[in-house]
């Protein structure tokens, strides 16, 4: 039997300890949007929904291209509790679903792979709802001197306890009869689905989003290391835009009109270092800049198109040159005119300022903004999965 799954993504505009929290930039953009564009890289749930009573969130969302439930004020408030707002979206669809899923958009860390096998491991344990956890690895007290999860006198080592499982709020999903029945999230067989703790953490705080940026920087991509892995053995060609790749996308002018641009000197020791690794390099641009002329030849990028109004056409020539395969070929891009080369290569890169289709048909999605490290965070990215395969 089929499935029809739906997710859900409560986000209200109320909040007293930040303000507009759901809207608040994380690393670039509104908190709100990683869960939205982790439900819709989801290959099994159908159809996306945030529940709000705000116009700016409903607006956001909607410019992501999900649908909006208009929450009443009601379920809005402090004291409004989600599962009246999961019972209310219920209402509102006419409980036309099988199964829902809820993503509470104050947890980012996580993927849309991990939202599909939470989903995959309810249907197959014929469970009837499910909870994301990870495992607790503290020795917990009670306010009252006593110990809660341990016997203090004969102290077990770390490797030797049977941890508990502490839920992280990431992922919940309930079959419909239960929501209905129990008027709960979790109800009849409870299943759960075990995270990394570093993906377990919950904004609430303006030093969350601190945290939680470090980490989207540092970690989040060690979960596709193995993904990235395969494909990177197999490239020969990195090809680079230049405006919001090697530049942040700015034109600079003197007072004489005089145009300058800005570039980073670790994204040249990175070009430098792929080069040393035997990559050929090639840069094609729209832009007819002599700058940026001069400065790939003083990274000594061989091959050089600037002004190119017709990118494909210079890519397949770059292929019958190097006698490769799509497959062979990495290509860094921002903007819509990069899209259709981007949709080819076998390892496509943007950087998170990138327009949203980009980001939404890219491989690998950098944490950093053009000109301000994201050449630097790809060249890095593939010189390490090339020691790793070695």
């Amino acid at each position: 039997m089929t499935n029809k799954i739906i997710s859900i993504i409560p986000a209200r505009g109320g909040s007293k300890s930040i303000p507009k929290k759901n809207l608040k930039l994380l690393n670039g953009k509104p908190l709100i949007a990683y869960s939205i564009e982790q439900s819709l890289k989801s290959k099994l749930i159908d159809f996306t929904y945030v529940s709000t009573e705000d116009q700016d969130i409903k607006e956001v969302s909607l410019s992501y291209g999900v649908k909006v439930i208009d929450r009443p004020e009601e379920f809005a408030t402090d004291e409004a509790s989600t599962e009246s707002v999961l019972l209310h979206a219920s209402e509102f669809l006419n409980y036309d679903f099988d199964i829902m899923v809820l993503l509470q958009p104050t947890s980012p860390l996580r993927l849309a792979t991990q939202i599909d096998e939470a989903i995959e491991l309810i249907i197959s344990q014929k469970g009837d709802s499910l909870l994301s956890v990870f495992e607790n690895n503290s020795f917990l007290w009670a306010k009252n001197g006593t110990s809660i999860n341990y016997d203090y006198k004969n102290r077990p080592r770390r490797q030797d306890k049977d941890w508990e499982l502490v839920e992280n709020g990431s992922i919940y999903i309930t079959r419909k009869e239960i929501l209905l029945k129990e008027k709960n999230r979790l109800g009849g067989k409870i299943l759960t689905y075990l995270m990394p703790r570093w993906m377990s953490f919950e904004i609430d705080e303006h030093f969350d989003f601190e945290l939680v940026e470090y980490l989207l920087k540092t970690k989040y991509r060690e979960l596709n290391l193995d993904y990235y892995k395969k494909i990177i053995k197999d490239l020969k060609l990195i090809i680079f835009d230049v405006d919001g790749v090697f530049t942040d996308g700015s034109v600079y002018l003197d007072n004489k009109n005089n145009e300058s641009l800005r570039f980073s000197r670790i994204d040249g020791k990175g070009i430098e270092l792929l080069r040393k690794k035997g990559f050929e390099l090639a840069v094609i641009t729209s832009e007819n800049s002599e700058i940026v002329k001069s400065r790939m030849e003083k990274l000594k990028i061989k091959d050089i198109f600037i002004g190119i109004k017709d990118k494909i056409k210079i890519y397949n020539e770059l292929k019958e040159k190097y006698k490769l395969e799509d497959k062979n070929v990495c290509f860094l891009g921002d903007d819509i005119q990069d899209l259709n080369i981007l949709k080819l290569v076998g390892f496509s890169c943007c950087p998170i300022n990138a327009q949203r289709i980009l980001k939404e048909n890219s491989i690998y999605n950098s944490p950093f903004k053009g000109g301000e490290g994201f050449v630097r965070d790809v060249c890095n990215l593939i010189l390490e999965n090339l020691a790793n395969s070695n």
